[in-house]
Parts: structure tokens; sequence; C-alpha cells
């Protein structure tokens, strides 16, 4: 196996992730600044990450238009944001995400909001975000708990969460 990761990040938690697994595939990763530079027809797999705003994966449309190109070989996707593991509007997503293309996997990998690296927009999007879910009356649990995270940065990334994705990566090598 042969493989290479491109990923975009804004905050940070997409790149840790995608440092992480190139330790744990023994291969590179390359920002998506630089990907012009990848010679993909040397690798097998390909992987992308990016990092999800407002229901939408970015530079999504970068690794559409590269699918074409990519016949062949293996291609996974991994989504980083800011709602925990096993959020009801993932498994939705995620579906969604892998319509991108036939033999797309779509993962999801919780980051979390980092608000000091966040443009000025970003931020304020956020806060009337968190403003509007806190006011919000007769809330769900879930959104009791958004209301509370969204507040502030937090961090919910971890290696554990790579455990499937990376499983996927490996078993699709000897296939």
């Amino acid at each position: 196996m042969r493989p290479v990761i491109v990923y975009h990040s804004k905050t940070g938690f997409t790149r840790e992730y995608a440092r992480w697994m190139a330790e744990e595939l023994s291969c590179g990763c390359v920002p998506f600044e630089k990907r012009d530079t990848v010679d993909f027809s040397r690798y097998d797999t390909v992987l992308f990450g990016s990092w999800c705003h407002g229901g939408r994966l970015k530079k999504l449309k970068w690794f559409r238009d590269m699918l074409p190109g990519w016949k062949g070989k293996r291609k996974f996707l991994f989504a980083v944001g800011a709602s925990p593991a096993g959020s009801p509007q993932i498994e939705a997503f995620l579906e969604k995400l892998e319509e991108t293309g036939e033999g797309v996997k779509a993962f999801y990998l919780p980051g979390g909001l980092r608000y000091e690296q966040m443009g000025a927009a970003s931020k304020a999007m956020m806060r009337l975000f968190a403003f509007l879910v806190g006011k919000k009356k007769g809330k769900t649990p879930e959104e009791e708990t958004m209301a509370r995270m969204i507040r502030r940065s937090y961090d919910i990334s971890a290696k554990k969460y790579l455990a499937l994705l990376l499983e996927t990566v490996r078993r699709t090598e000897t296939s």
C-alpha cells in the first residue's frame, strides 16, 4: 500500500488527525496549499481530510474534480467537525459524502472549536449561533450540550477516533 494524505485545516484539528494518520500508515501528509506538488500516480491510496462547517466539507469540490484521474485507487474522506462522535446528523452527512464518487469511503472525526484561530466573521457567526441556541426554549438534551460546549474553545479530538478509518484503510489494502 502506498498512501498519501492531503488535508485542509483551518484551526488545526484536521492537521493533527492527518499527522496522526501519517504516523500510523507510515506515509506523508500534505497541506492542501501544497497539493499541486503531489504526483498522485505514485500512490494507490488517497486520503483527503477537511473541516466541516454548516453541513459542508470544505474543499470537497477539489476532491470531486480529482476523482476521474484516480480510477483504480482507494479513496477515503475524513471530515473533522465540532460535533461529538455519534451525533445523529453525522450518519446522513457521511452517506452524502460517500455519494461523491464510486468507492469513496467517508469517516467523521470529532475535533472541537478554537475561537482564537478563527477569523472575525467565523467567530461572530459562532457567537451568534451560541447565543441563539442558548436562548431557545424547550431545548433537547443534545441542544443543551451544544449550547454549553460552543460558548468557548474546546478540544475533543483523540487518536482513538482514527481506529475505524485506519482499520478500513489497512483492510482494503489486502482486498
